[in-house]
């Protein structure tokens, strides 16, 4: 018999777990998913926006950038056009998801705001820090203003994404994949 809809039998975790919360490592997938999501969001925000900058800065932005910056030139001859446009789309997808995890592992806030404000850190951190400190790209401060708030605008689109992402996510850990019943499981028993 199935339970009522809305209605539960037994617990929706085993009494082991009741207490427990997700770890550092659950936490961090979801963080990753959710990042993956923010980078979609983010990239449609970035390819309508770019389309809005003065025509002398309408070159590539800086995942482009960071890609043509790190790789040797034999690895770009190699890849070639497309394969280096691919490099780009994974590397990007990929920070976005690396950022997300951290963010899901820290158990940082989950709202717009908090992941807003994180967008931006993961920027500022990325173009006046790291990109910068291995000789990839110049310091933010050298790019174009406009430039800079394209992608300040993407990195905030990012976060809040994130964010909202991440506790969606988490409310369907607990609410709808949270539980070992299942009714409509094939069960070796019954065959």
């Amino acid at each position: 018999m199935r339970p009522a809809p809305g209605r539960r039998r037994g617990p929706a975790r085993p009494p082991s777990a009741a207490g427990a919360g997700p770890s550092a490592i659950d936490r961090a997938v979801l963080g990753a998913l959710a990042g993956l999501a923010g980078t979609l969001a983010m990239t449609a925000a970035m390819r309508a926006m770019h389309r809005r900058l003065p025509g002398s800065e309408r070159y590539p932005l800086p995942p482009r950038e960071i890609i043509e910056g790190s790789l040797p030139e034999p690895a770009k001859a190699a890849l070639g056009e497309h394969g280096r446009e691919t490099a780009t789309v994974a590397a990007h997808f990929g920070y976005g998801a690396l950022t997300g995890a951290a963010y899901g592992a820290a158990g940082l806030p989950g709202g717009i705001g908090a992941g807003a404000l994180y967008g931006v850190l993961v920027w500022a951190g990325s173009y006046f820090g790291l990109m910068p400190g291995l000789g990839i790209l110049e310091p933010a401060q050298r790019h174009p203003a406009k430039r800079n708030l394209l992608m300040i605008g993407a990195h905030l689109v990012w976060g809040g994404t994130l964010a909202l992402t991440l506790r969606e996510l988490e409310h369907a850990r607990r609410e709808i994949f949270a539980t070992d019943l299942a009714p409509d499981r094939r069960r070796p028993d019954l065959r």
